[in-house]
């Protein structure tokens, strides 16, 4: 086999790869196991976590044993109550860490509820601070998520496609392609698509230290 070429920089290049890319699993498969080791990595009980992320004991049961699928809004509660970002946890539950993540490996995860996309762009490494995630909402879908979720994190979004009505707290922000937004203190937000097309974003998140 052919050494690595060398880059001009020093070191060497990673190339692509020609061998036909695994598709990435279904993220969803490793979510019920990865919350129960979560809760329970914690010391938390079913009620703990009910009270820290105001899901229901009998809904987070349930979602455990794999009898129900959740939803971006509970697993938005769910990883918030952990101090997780959902990128992290969806990102465990698949199980895959490294520096590299091909495009064909990225992880998607489709809410059930409203047909919202996600695409794990970012690979998980450990601590590292930034998450980058493709997020592509229908028409006419709307995800809400609690303060709690955005707690200890900064957060940017960046409109590639369409039109986002977003909400934050009180303030209101229409944004269109290209338009990028700095999230402000924690608070409830509201992502909605008021328009009769999909649109795109892309979500940067930052852990605080």
């Amino acid at each position: 086999m052919p050494a690595p070429p060398e880059s001009p920089y020093g070191g060497t290049m990673t190339m692509p790869d020609p061998t036909p890319p695994v598709p990435a699993p279904d993220p969803t498969d490793g979510l019920a196991r990865r919350l129960r080791l979560e809760r329970e990595a914690r010391g938390w009980s079913l009620g703990d976590l009910a009270a820290r992320s105001g899901v229901s004991k009998a809904m987070i049961s349930k979602v455990e044993r794999a009898e129900a699928s959740p939803t971006a809004v509970l697993l938005g509660r769910l990883s918030g109550a952990f101090g997780l970002t959902l990128s992290t946890l969806l990102a465990r539950a698949e199980g895959e860490t490294g520096q590299l993540r091909r495009a064909a490996s990225q992880p998607v995860w489709v809410d059930p509820a409203t047909g919202y996309r996600r695409r794990q762009l970012s690979p998980l490494m450990g601590e590292h601070p930034l998450d980058l995630t493709e997020v592509e909402l229908p028409a006419g879908a709307e995800i809400a998520y609690p303060a709690a979720s955005y707690a200890f994190l900064r957060q940017m979004i960046w409109m590639l496609d369409g039109t986002l009505t977003f909400r934050e707290g009180e303030a209101v922000h229409v944004l269109a392609a290209g338009d990028c937004l700095a999230l402000g203190a924690p608070a409830e937000c509201v992502f909605a698509n008021r328009s009769d097309r999909p649109c795109r974003y892309l979500v940067a998140v930052a852990r605080q230290r």
